[in-house]
């Protein structure tokens, strides 16, 4: 009887997935490590909602609050900005460059429109927090049931 190599058989879908993930991983830290654009996916942001509306908080270290540009289009937010190069000491070279600069753009489609004149903006601490306010419209109505 011949033993099979590697155990036999195909990887579980649970070890497929690891090195899918660990692929991206290596991918995006390549392209990143390179000075290429930044990843899809800058910045980090989270995005909470309850009946009002919602709330967007973006990372956006090392960002001038003036470089942001926020804008609204029916049930789209959209967040642009740029994070411009650090200037080095005359004579210094990278040793090892991991932070992007330049442009980005993210936008976020939300379950509901969107009250555009009511949308709020701070930058504290590197953080971005959006207050975005559901359309009146568009917000959940509680219906009283009557007898009869």
């Amino acid at each position: 009887m011949m033993k099979k190599p590697y155990g036999g058989g195909w990887p579980s879908r649970q070890r497929v997935q690891q090195m899918r993930r660990a692929m991206s991983r290596g991918i995006a830290g390549e392209i990143q490590g390179a000075g290429l654009a930044a990843p899809a996916s800058y910045p980090a942001m989270n995005v909470w909602m309850n009946d009002e509306g919602a709330v967007l908080t973006a990372e956006l270290p090392g960002c001038n609050p003036a470089n942001i540009d926020i804008t609204v289009v029916g049930d789209t937010l959209t967040v642009k900005g740029s994070r411009t190069e650090e200037v080095l000491p005359e004579g210094a070279v990278y040793h090892r460059r991991e932070r992007t600069c330049g442009s980005f753009s993210r936008g976020f489609t939300l379950p509901f429109e969107i009250e555009a004149s009511r949308v709020d903006a701070a930058f504290e601490q590197g953080i971005l927090r959006i207050t975005v306010p559901r359309a009146e419209a568009d917000k959940p109505r509680k219906i009283q049931v009557t007898r009869g």
